[in-house]
């Protein structure tokens, strides 16, 4: 009852309404631009590039600018690598079959190196899951554009975040010192932390792209690589509890932001008003993605089905069913391996005594 309880709360406000705003922005402008351009097909490139925005959230602008140059670097270090894994079945002349298993294992050695990444340069959010998915969404696309169209989008986009991100700066009332963070020292903890973590992502990315992919050539269905980032959502947090929790928040708010996403797709809207929705989902995931995951989890869902839809558009139920089916899948496993450490010691324990 007190999980539940946990799983429904929500924390105060603590000045949301800017980080939200920035990185709503972030969305917006490359996203409309393209619609005006008719380049929707560069879409997801924008959308990935603009999660720099989200790094450096309540830090003062230098540490900010500091630390979404890195998150952007490796974002788009993410998006050229995913840009040339999508070209590798042509090249490498290879069947269906066997470019969506290698996919999934790119992806799951994306998830652990850059769960590493992030925990060695300290920035939040924590994990891999923005890399797992930029880089098995860009990967997936079958037509892909030119490979420097996509990353001059993916560049214009990240420095457009970095410039968003110290423009209160303009006002002297918003203006913070400007000061570098500090050199890193990593203590043998942390290292070996790191390193933990990262072995968790892998192991958690790779399970559940394994069982999805696997389970999808028998029942017909696809989108594998959901199931590796809601696999890794369980990971993050400092008890098991919350680890848990995070895991049902997942599913129960994909399920939720479903029923939203079918409200849009009946309204039929134009390029420019998807636009619009996207960028009003991103400022409400920011604006409760600290407080409340879950009530997050409702904007999220459609924000990534409907970036899906713009880039490769497909039957909406189509996508519905295998979000949720994925999620599932995902939070599953994800729930597992966050459970099997303290299973192992307890067998371990009960072993030795007996």
């Amino acid at each position: 009852m007190k999980m539940l309880a946990e799983m429904f709360s929500i924390a105060p406000g603590n000045k949301d309404h800017h980080p939200a705003l920035r990185c709503a922005t972030g969305v917006f402008v490359p996203l409309l631009t393209l619609v005006l351009l008719g380049r929707l097909d560069l879409a997801i490139f924008a959308s990935f590039g603009a999660f720099t925005g989200i790094y450096g959230r309540g830090e003062p602008h230098g540490v900010r600018f500091a630390l979404q140059l890195r998150a952007g670097l490796l974002m788009l270090l993410v998006i050229l690598l995913a840009s040339l894994a999508a070209r590798m079945q042509a090249a490498w002349g290879l069947d269906d079959a066997t470019t969506t298993w290698l996919l999934v294992l790119a992806t799951t050695v994306v998830a652990g190196a850059c769960s590493v990444a992030i925990s060695w340069f300290r920035l939040r959010p924590a994990g891999s899951l923005f890399h797992i998915f930029a880089f098995a969404a860009i990967a997936s696309i079958p037509n892909q554009p030119p490979l420097w169209q996509g990353m001059l989008v993916s560049v214009l986009t990240t420095v457009l975040c970095l410039l968003i991100g110290f423009s209160a700066r303009i006002l002297p009332s918003h203006r913070t010192p400007w000061t570098r963070p500090r050199p890193i020292r990593r203590t043998p903890d942390e290292k070996r932390t790191a390193w933990l973590e990262g072995l968790g992502y892998l192991v958690a990315a790779g399970l559940a792209g394994s069982l999805a992919t696997w389970a999808g050539e028998r029942l017909g269905f696809g989108h594998n690589y959901w199931a590796m980032v809601a696999a890794v959502v369980p990971l993050v947090g400092h008890t098991t509890r919350h680890r848990i929790r995070r895991g049902i928040q997942r599913i129960v708010g994909t399920v939720l932001g479903l029923v939203i996403l079918a409200g849009i797709v009946l309204l039929d809207l134009q390029p420019w008003q998807t636009v619009l929705v996207m960028a009003l989902c991103q400022f409400g995931a920011e604006m409760f993605i600290i407080r409340q995951y879950l009530l997050a989890q409702v904007f999220v869902t459609p924000l990534a089905l409907i970036s899906t839809l713009l880039v490769v558009p497909s039957s909406p139920a189509i996508l519905l069913r295998d979000r949720i089916i994925e999620t599932v899948i995902g939070a599953a496993v994800g729930i597992a391996v966050v459970l099997a450490p303290g299973a192992w010691r307890r067998f371990r324990e009960r072993t030795t005594a007996g």
